[in-house]
């Protein structure tokens, strides 16, 4: 994998890998955990289409990928897809192009790779426990969607990681939803400058700055609002009602340090 790009061969694809696959011209990614044999697990939106997961899809879908018309005897049926399903690989990425999340990488690499959603400074856990954790949720569910606190790439992330972000009025651990908000946010934020100085590369140079600082600050590798909950627990404490279910709700644009 280079700098700029995660892209892989399937032929280099192991259990336990975090992949995802980018859906319309590169707008919004969806993620999974390859578990072997041609299947990913993944977590999609209740109601959406096999294979996107996110809320985008309302809007984006009349210029999706193209798929194909004939029924996957291997994959659960569309209209039953719901939560955390399995599909093979060909449904996963939905004609896309395959790519392999970074875990453990620098600080530098992190920012170089401007475009959130493609890596993080957070270790991995073993290949096999995140295949366990993944095949678990499967069988037991990972919550209520939410687009910005509980997407299919925080399901990725928790399944190698078992890290979870608690404080449910903050923002989730998926790279890619940090920036959305992220843009916006350093553009509001970089507004002032106009008052003191007209230089446009000044006010850049802030806006990307404020951008970089918040990616970093939001990663799931440097945040302190977060734990680590097995994969057995995290299930019993929502079947109780003891974990927070996330509800949709505007997030707040940075993680609350501790």
């Amino acid at each position: 994998m280079g700098l700029l790009s995660n892209r892989v061969d399937r032929d280099s694809l192991k259990p336990g890998d975090h992949i995802y696959s980018w859906r319309t011209a590169y707008v919004y990614a969806h993620h999974g955990i390859y578990i072997g044999d041609n299947k990913v697990v993944h977590f999609t939106r209740r109601g959406q289409e096999l294979g996107t997961g996110t809320v985008l899809d309302i809007l984006l879908i009349s210029s999706g990928p193209v798929r194909s018309q004939v029924p996957c005897t291997t994959c659960t049926p569309p209209e039953e897809a719901h939560g955390v399903v399995s599909s093979c690989l060909n449904c996963f990425l939905s004609s896309g192009v395959l790519y392999r999340f970074e875990y453990s990488v620098t600080p530098s690499v992190f920012l170089a790779k401007a475009r959130g959603g493609t890596c993080t400074l957070a270790v991995s856990d073993p290949d096999d426990i995140v295949v366990h954790r993944a095949n678990y949720l499967l069988n037991n569910g990972f919550g209520c969607y939410n687009v910005f606190k509980n997407n299919c790439e925080d399901f990725a992330i928790y399944c190698k990681t078992g890290l979870l972000v608690l404080d449910q009025r903050t923002m989730g651990q998926s790279g890619q939803a940090v920036s959305i908000i992220g843009g916006p946010l350093a553009a509001v934020l970089s507004t002032p400058l106009r008052l003191v100085t007209t230089n446009v590369y000044g006010m850049a140079a802030t806006a990307v700055g404020v951008y970089c600082a918040s990616r970093y600050a939001a990663d799931i590798g440097m945040r302190s609002d977060v734990v680590k909950v097995s994969v057995e627990d995290m299930t019993r404490r929502l079947a109780t009602g003891t974990l927070p279910v996330v509800e949709p709700s505007l997030p707040a644009l940075l993680p609350t340090a501790s």
